[in-house]
């Protein structure tokens, strides 16, 4: 089997190295040419043009970064022309709707489609160790099912093309709001002069606890959010999704509205590329301490 992987950011990048090392012919587009040189010397195929790359696969990976970017790869007049016959798996986050759309595409160009979201970051990437959920039918996820161990090692079928979409926004929706009451409590234990270690302490030992707190603690403490796995951006996008989707379903939004708003500060403040927990900044130095 040859793979096409169009997108080799952050994520896209070490998922493509898995291929190579699992001996997996890959060929490899990315809209930053410059991002491709490790997997080149890493002995993929590198091309100019996403057709180029469709074209001597029988497989598509798209890890892009959100739907503009798969119409603009993908489903540009020349990309579409080259989809017969090959199987497309969408790989990113984007909406259900998104998805459903993006299949119905793919289909009239005389393609297969199956989307395949990931959880985890850079170093679950690396290692193989990504939670994958797969919306498709269940004999496309049959054929798929090795090709996608790649990436992790127990592929998921949720159901159909959309439900893998939506159960992504879901968990990423709680990567948000987590992270923000994390933040808010950690800056109040702050200035409350609570010893953090010992709020981490009690913290562990409960229900509460969920292994992102620490996963985030060292960067909130020292006010570190450099070399990102996921940057704030990212997960203003995927948060923006979220209720764009959810707007219809009739749910109360609240909550996740002032996380929202908690990131567009934080972008403001620029931090837009630097990791998601600096989300932490933009809680503690709210205002300072009111006098009485």
């Amino acid at each position: 089997m040859k793979v096409a992987f169009l997108g080799t950011g952050l994520m896209g990048l070490p998922m493509a190295q898995r291929l190579l090392a699992a001996n997996i012919e890959v060929v490899a587009y990315n809209r930053t040419p410059e991002k491709l040189a490790p997997l080149k010397a890493a002995g993929a195929e590198v091309v100019t043009h996403p057709r180029y790359a469709i074209r001597e696969a029988e497989c598509v990976i798209l890890m892009l970064t959100n739907a503009a970017a798969i119409y603009h790869v993908l489903l540009s007049d020349t990309s579409w022309r080259t989809l017969e016959g090959r199987t497309i798996i969408q790989m990113g986050t984007i909406t259900s709707t998104q998805s459903q759309e993006i299949r119905d595409s793919v289909i009239g160009g005389g393609g297969e489609y199956i989307e395949a979201p990931v959880l985890g970051s850079i170093p679950e990437a690396e290692a193989g160790t990504l939670t994958v959920m797969v919306g498709a039918e269940p004999q496309q996820y049959k054929r798929c099912l090795d090709l996608l161990k790649n990436f992790g090692p127990e592929p998921l079928l949720i159901g159909p093309v959309g439900t893998a979409s939506g159960l992504k926004l879901a968990l990423n929706q709680l990567i948000a709001s987590l992270t923000t009451s994390f933040a808010l409590s950690l800056a109040f234990v702050q200035r409350q002069n609570i010893d953090v270690n010992k709020f981490m302490q009690i913290l562990r030992g409960s229900a509460l606890y969920a292994p992102t707190f620490d996963k985030k603690l060292q960067r909130m403490l020292d006010g570190d959010y450099s070399n990102p796995n996921f940057p704030t951006k990212h997960l203003l996008k995927d948060t923006d999704l979220f209720i764009s989707e959810a707007q219809y379903l009739g749910l109360d939004l609240s909550s996740i509205e002032t996380v929202q708003r908690l990131l567009q500060t934080t972008m403001k403040m620029s931090f837009a590329n630097e990791d998601y927990s600096s989300i932490f900044s933009i809680i503690k130095d709210w205002g300072e301490p009111s006098g009485g």
